[in-house]
């Protein structure tokens, strides 16, 4: 190899070094949010034991449960990294949706304008297709 190919072999290598490290800090911070998140999960259902408004309590621990089930689908994408050293696209539409599917829950509670509904739900229909592309694409490309 050339000299300037050596540099360039270990400039690669260095960023690759560096990109590893971060997807590292980001999939334990990821762990460390999922653990407290999945904490407050069961909080939720003990204050929903006691709760007058069991409506609201039930909506609370909904929430909680969505926002555990969103990062836990952040953090598969960053797993699905380092065992395929590809960004797998898939589980971030899935927590798009989950993330969709929390706001809809919220229609019944709050005032929202109609507009904001449509766009809601838009945005579940586009990303459910999305998945449903991904998949069968995957599906080819393995096969």
């Amino acid at each position: 190899m050339t000299p300037s190919k050596d540099h360039v072999n270990t400039a690669i290598s260095a960023i690759s070094g560096i990109t590893l490290s971060i997807y590292l800090l980001i999939a334990a911070s990821l762990s460390l949010l999922a653990i407290f998140s999945f904490y407050d999960v069961l909080l939720q259902v003990v204050a929903l034991i006691h709760a007058e408004d069991m409506t609201q309590g039930v909506l609370e621990v909904l929430h909680a449960l969505l926002l555990t089930l969103i990062i836990v689908e952040i953090l598969e994408t960053v797993t699905a990294y380092f065992r395929t050293n590809r960004v797998l696209v898939t589980p971030i539409l899935i927590a798009g949706i989950t993330a969709m599917v929390r706001r809809v829950l919220t229609f019944g509670v709050e005032q929202i304008d109609p507009v904001d509904v449509g766009l809601t739900l838009a945005a579940i229909l586009v990303l459910t297709i999305a998945i449903v592309f991904i998949g069968k694409q995957e599906r080819a490309d393995s096969s």
